[in-house]
């Protein structure tokens, strides 16, 4: 059984391949190994958003994310014959871990491919949960360049493709996620929050839901830099993207699946798109307010929360965090894109006359009492006059930055202030 639909454009034809039976199937497989995770109540987001905010804590799985699930789900479904040949897949670090992680607890040999840029945290612990069973080869920038090598490799060797996404068996196993909240929240939430990126936990989510006939809204989440499904949802068909920023490296693919999609469109009521730098916030939020280590796709779907305001007041909502799986290495780039996005970083080029006394004069005039200098970087050109230095600075509350413009206007500098989009912030951030 494969993510094929004879019918793609007709709706609910996806229902030949994926049904309520099929996600409780799923989870009698699941059953024994462990892989339940606890639903918590958040008060700090219930209080904020006058809701009742449960989190359904993924990133507390043995690979720190879902996708065990799945991944298990199709390969424990397979007949030995099959397994003899192995299993293969292409991942962007989580689903790897599942594949490992299914493999050494199976006994199945297999081979990952993952993208070149994939966090190193996550590639250590892919090896881990290996045991030696598994291959990993690094091919491409993103996840698609990954997959198109995964599947050459299948042809080539007759292993079997285990899919991070588009396969009614993943979806299957992704499902099991909101079956335990249903369960575990004793009727189903009013909204249930999901991030995305090739489409199979929401559509696990949302066939889950449909089966159990339930009203719940289901909601997806995207990066703002990887919307794939959010384009896919406006042509009517899934299309291909380029990648505007790959942050939030668990939620970003070029391609969305032809199965998921047709799920999401059909059940999904609304996809929406977060700013990184809000999931940054969101994800600092939860580490130092809830002691959860989130990475940036764990902590999207409650970073869309913002968004919805009113439209969740008194409701019951789910928010899926669907992975723990953050290097330590990358809290510095979280932070600053937190402090960008919340207003409290600038960056300016600001051309200093050349002469004794420029600077101080620039800290006196310029800066207010809470205003500090982050970053200085000066470049003295050829002329005699002026000389361009780049300057970061950090204020202590979003509404300082008006003053601080009013004071740069005023002291006759040549200043120009760089705009969060603007292409050089790619250098900064």
């Amino acid at each position: 059984m494969g993510g094929d639909i004879d019918d793609p454009d007709v709706p609910g034809a996806w229902r030949r391949l994926l049904g309520l039976h099929d996600i409780r199937a799923a989870a009698g497989r699941l059953a024994a190994l462990g892989v339940r995770t606890p639903l918590q109540r958040s008060d700090r987001l219930s209080e904020r958003y006058g809701a009742a905010v449960h989190l359904k804590r993924e990133d507390l799985q043995a690979v720190r994310s879902y996708k065990i699930r799945g991944a298990f789900n199709l390969v424990s479904s397979l007949p030995p014959d099959v397994l003899a040949a192995g299993v293969v897949c292409a991942s962007a670090g989580n689903h790897a871990q599942g594949v490992a992680w299914t493999c050494r607890h199976l006994g199945v040999r297999g081979v990952v491919f993952l993208p070149v840029r994939t966090p190193r945290q996550k590639v250590a612990r892919i090896v881990a949960f290996a045991g030696g069973l598994v291959e990993l080869r690094f091919v491409g920038d993103d996840f698609d360049e990954a997959n198109a090598a995964a599947v050459a490799y299948a042809a080539e060797s007759g292993a079997t493709i285990v899919p991070p996404f588009d396969d009614p068996r993943v979806v299957a196993g992704q499902g099991t996620v909101m079956l335990e909240a249903v369960e575990q929240l004793g009727a189903p939430p009013d909204v249930v929050v999901v991030p995305i990126g090739g489409g199979g936990l929401v559509s696990g989510t949302a066939a889950c839901l449909d089966g159990l006939g339930a009203p719940t809204t289901v909601v997806g989440v995207q990066p703002a830099g990887a919307p794939a499904m959010v384009r896919s949802l406006d042509e009517g068909h899934p299309v291909t993207i380029d990648i505007a920023d790959d942050f939030v490296d668990g939620a970003v693919v070029r391609t969305p699946g032809a199965f998921t999609f047709a799920v999401t469109r059909d059940l999904v009521r609304d996809v929406v798109v977060v700013d990184e730098g809000r999931v940054c916030t969101e994800q600092l939020e939860l580490y130092q307010a809830d002691g959860i280590v989130a990475e940036p796709a764990g902590a999207l779907a409650l970073a869309a929360l913002d968004q919805m305001g009113e439209r969740i007041a008194g409701a019951s909502v789910v928010c899926i965090l669907s992975g723990g799986n953050n290097d330590v290495a990358r809290y510095s780039e979280i932070i600053e894109r937190s402090l960008v996005h919340q207003g409290l970083k600038h960056y300016f080029i600001v051309e200093f006359p050349q002469q004794p006394g420029a600077l101080r004069r620039f800290l006196d005039d310029c800066l207010g009492p809470t205003d500090d200098i982050v970053l200085f970087e000066y470049t003295k050109k050829s002329s005699r006059e002026l000389g361009p230095a780049l300057v970061g600075i950090e204020l202590a509350e979003r509404d300082d930055l008006a003053p601080l413009l009013e004071r740069i206007a005023r002291s006759g500098l040549e200043a120009r202030r760089l705009p969060p989009d603007s292409p050089l912030f790619r250098y900064l951030v």
